[in-house]
């Protein structure tokens, strides 16, 4: 799998193409909730100084929305598809599957769409609830979609039971993230922000979406290897004939 390699494509991925995506749709929020960059400050548990960072940075312009084209946003949609193409490889690889017909693009593009509305989600239940009941309907909500996710990226082709436990592994890393995020990088964006500026904002956001890419696919890695090693023992448990 090389994991690390795998991890710092998502990031670069995530940053190049999938970013500016999430930022001219949060742009168009009716609701005006802070969009990409209120769920990556929530994600990355930021707050103070460090939060203001990075909302400087994702946050998009006034003008955003008016000056992207329809060309300009067909071309960022596409962007976003290397992205998940990038995600379903990484699911293909951890359970041994051959890669998926070109034709089968239309699940890419769907769970794109499913992607921007599960973070959309996550940040409107910031201002619905708070503390232990908005954290357990997060993870709920992440479960759900890391079990949804390789199971609909991969046509149908591992059973849902197998995928549970990947989707768990998946949570419970970022959930470890966010906590190591609150420990080291919020006082560090701050240090890099006033030593390097926008630059050093930048460099720490993508040092956390190389974590992120590393738990998405070591999650999954590690599920399939739970539902290997729990097939082999129970074929040692079953009685011989």
């Amino acid at each position: 799998m090389e994991l690390m390699h795998r991890a710092m494509g998502f990031a670069t991925l995530a940053l190049v193409t999938l970013a500016p995506l999430l930022i001219v749709v949060a742009a168009a929020d009716p609701l005006h909730q802070g969009g990409f960059a209120l769920w990556l400050v929530d994600a990355m548990d930021l707050s103070g100084r460090s939060a203001r960072a990075v909302s400087e940075v994702t946050s998009p312009a006034r003008q955003v929305v008016g000056t992207t084209s329809v060309w300009g946003l067909v071309l960022l949609a596409l962007f976003g598809l290397s992205f998940a193409s990038s995600v379903q490889n990484g699911y293909e690889r951890v359970w041994r599957l051959p890669a998926g017909p070109w034709h089968r693009i239309w699940r890419q593009a769907v769970w794109l769409l499913v992607l921007m509305v599960y973070l959309y989600v996550q940040v409107q239940t910031r201002t619905v609830l708070a503390g232990t009941y908005r954290m357990l309907l997060s993870v709920a909500i992440g479960m759900l979609f890391f079990w949804w996710s390789p199971r609909f990226l991969l046509g149908h082709q591992v059973r849902w039971r197998l995928l549970l436990p990947g989707a768990f592994f998946t949570m419970v890393g970022l959930v470890g993230l966010r906590t190591f995020s609150y420990l080291v990088f919020t006082p560090l964006i701050v240090t890099n922000a006033v030593s390097y500026g926008a630059v050093g904002t930048v460099l720490v956001v993508e040092s956390w979406l190389v974590g992120a890419g590393f738990v998405v696919h070591g999650g999954a890695l590690l599920g399939h290897l739970f539902c290997d090693r729990m097939g082999h023992l129970l074929k040692h448990e079953e009685p011989a004939d």
